[in-house]
Formats: structure tokens, C-alpha cells, sequence
């Protein structure tokens, strides 16, 4: 019988299990595992990787960021991803042409991350670019908040037709503010009006299709004093207005957007009372560790159903799919 999900993410130092790790992933307050660029040598390396984790703990939910462009975890072994942005321009001059791309690049992702061990990638990005952002920019699908989420709901599509969850990110839209999240606490003082007219868009039409979301660190002081991920006032909206069921991820608390809330075990508290599910805790150990201490008597079993589901495809049998090879050929004429 598998352990109940705990509510931590947390990372890993390398591309290797260390002892103290495997001690730490068998806590009960664990409940997941991302990979960065640093635990990642090659798509074999990984799926070896994903195996260990697992005979530690079957149950944990394991994920990455592999978006494309310039956020793409994996590299060797698996097909290189053109920043969003290039599907968002074929679809503006060709909308059916694009929107199949968009649909089977996330097919080809889910299936993929599959075949490395992997559960989730967190995608798509939903944000819509303003041409201000520093952290979004090209890794929005465009600066149009409908062919956002037209091309959203069609990789949405994709994930699933490779039977991957989708987790839509950063909830209620991080394209019209400069700063850097992971750096600094940032504001979008703009009237909730002009939120849900663009920036909110793909997120109310696409809410009943996602499996997962994750909210962002910006404060958007006309609706709410605290960063949407430990807001109810937004989570609630996420929830109640849009119709949300889906699982509801912290973006990392490590990061200086959410010193705001306080120290470590202030931010998980701050995060799980807003309505967070799953609380990413990464790149500082100290941190995992007290969140980890803080959160020993929690689980939600919101998490556990975003695992995937059926056999995992083998990665090299990958290139025998047409579909793959041609989504794969049509990928590489995009990549920068």
C-alpha cells in the first residue's frame, strides 16, 4: 500500500541520489520531486534517475520544466523545442497549420517526458507576452490573450492524447510586469478589469482542461496586497469563478518574490492557507528541510491523481511513430 502524498516539492544537488536524499524522499511530507538543468546529463540519465526515486518512493510525482526555448531541462536525447513564441507565429499567419503544431508538440512532450520517467512538465505557459516582460517574453505562445489560448487549449490536447497532465502556469498572468520574480517582489498595478480582459483570458477559458496550476509571485495591488500564490482572494477566484479542479502548485518559495510572507515555514503556511496543494521548495535545503519539519501531519489527494497513468513508452521506439517524426522535423526548422 503506497503513503499518503505529502505537500513538498522539493529538488535534488545533482544527477545522482545522495544518501541524504534517500532518507529525505522517504519522509511522508515529500510528496514530489523537479528536476533542474543540474540533475539532468542526458533523456537515459533521467529515466534512470526517475527509477531510483521510484524504488525509494513509487508514489512521488516527478516533474521538470521543459517548455522550449530558453526553459528546456533535457537536451540530449529528446527532440530540442522552439520557444512558444515561433508556434504563436505560424499560428498568426496560418491558424489550422499552427494550432496542429501546437497540439502535437504537446503530444510529442507528454510522450517524451513519459519515456524519461517523468510525470508532469510544467506547461504550457499561458502568460501573455506585453513586450516588457523580462521572464516571459518568447516562452509565451503571444501577445494576443486568444491565440494564447487557442494555442493553449490545442497543447492541452496534445498532453493528454499522450496521456500527461497539463499545469498551466503563471495564474492570473505574469506578461505585463519587467521585474524578475525569482529576484525581486514584483507589482502589476493594473485595474482587475484590464486583467481579465487579456491576462486572465486563457485562464478562464481553459480551466475546466487543466489539470494543475501554478500561480505567480506578483502582488496585483488593485485586487489583492499579497502575490497571487498566497492570496485566497485569487485562488478562491481560481476555484469559485473559473471552476477550477485541478491541483494548485506554488511557484518556488525560495524565490525573492515570496519573501514577502516571511521565513520558509511561514511562506508554505502563507501558501497552503490560500489554497496551494503542492508547495516547491527548491534550491535551498535548509528551506526543504523546515518545510519539510512543518508539514509531517499533511497530504492531499489532489496530487496523486496527476500521475501518469499507463505503460511508458520506450524513448527509442519513439522515432518509429510518424507522428513524432514529423512533428519532430517541423520543430527543428523552428528552433533559434
Amino acid at each position: 500500500m503506497t503513503q499518503p502524498l505529502g505537500p513538498v516539492m522539493l529538488d535534488l544537488e545533482g544527477p545522482f541520489i545522495t544518501r541524504a536524499e534517500k532518507a529525505l524522499l522517504a519522509d511522508t511530507a515529500v510528496g514530489g520531486v523537479i528536476l533542474f538543468a543540474r540533475n539532468v546529463e542526458s533523456a537515459e540519465q533521467v529515466r534512470a534517475l526517475c527509477q531510483d526515486i521510484r524504488r525509494i518512493r513509487p508514489d512521488l510525482l516527478l516533474g521538470i520544466d521543459q517548455e522550449g526555448g530558453r526553459v528546456q531541462r533535457i537536451k540530449t536525447g529528446v527532440t530540442r523545442l522552439p520557444a512558444m513564441a515561433r508556434i504563436g507565429e505560424l499560428y498568426a499567419e496560418d491558424p489550422e497549420q499552427g494550432g496542429q503544431l501546437a497540439s502535437d508538440t504537446g503530444w510529442l512532450l507528454g510522450m517524451e517526458m513519459a519515456a524519461c520517467g517523468l510525470d508532469v512538465s510544467f506547461a504550457p505557459v499561458l502568460d501573455v507576452e506585453s513586450g516588457v516582460s523580462s521572464v516571459i517574453g518568447d516562452r509565451s505562445f503571444s501577445t494576443d490573450p486568444e491565440h494564447v489560448a487557442a494555442l493553449g487549449a490545442r497543447f492541452i490536447q496534445g498532453l493528454h492524447e499522450a496521456g500527461m497532465a497539463a499545469i498551466g502556469k503563471h495564474f492570473p498572468g505574469h506578461g505585463g510586469i519587467e521585474a524578475d520574480t525569482h529576484l525581486t517582489l514584483a507589482e502589476d498595478a493594473r485595474p482587475l478589469a484590464d486583467l481579465k480582459a487579456r491576462d486572465l483570458v486563457p485562464f478562464i477559458r481553459l480551466a475546466s482542461q487543466l489539470d494543475g496550476v501554478m500561480p505567480a509571485h506578483v502582488v496585483y495591488s488593485a485586487f489583492d496586497s499579497r502575490p497571487a500564490g498566497f492570496s485566497p482572494a485569487w485562488l478562491g477566484m481560481l476555484r469559485e469563478s473559473l471552476g477550477f479542479k485541478g491541483a494548485i502548485f506554488s511557484d518556488d518559495l525560495t524565490m525573492a518574490g515570496a519573501h514577502v510572507a516571511g521565513g520558509p515555514v511561514d511562506r508554505a503556511q502563507a501558501a497552503l492557507a490560500a489554497g496551494c496543494d503542492m508547495l516547491l521548495v527548491c534550491n535551498d535545503r535548509d528551506a526543504a528541510l523546515k518545510v519539510v519539519g512543518h508539514c509531517q501531519a499533511l497530504e492531499n489527494k489532489r496530487i496523486g491523481k496527476l500521475r501518469y497513468a499507463r505503460a511508458r513508452p520506450d524513448l527509442q521506439a519513439l522515432s518509429a511513430l510518424k507522428r513524432w517524426r514529423r512533428t519532430n522535423a517541423r520543430l527543428g526548422e523552428l528552433v533559434d
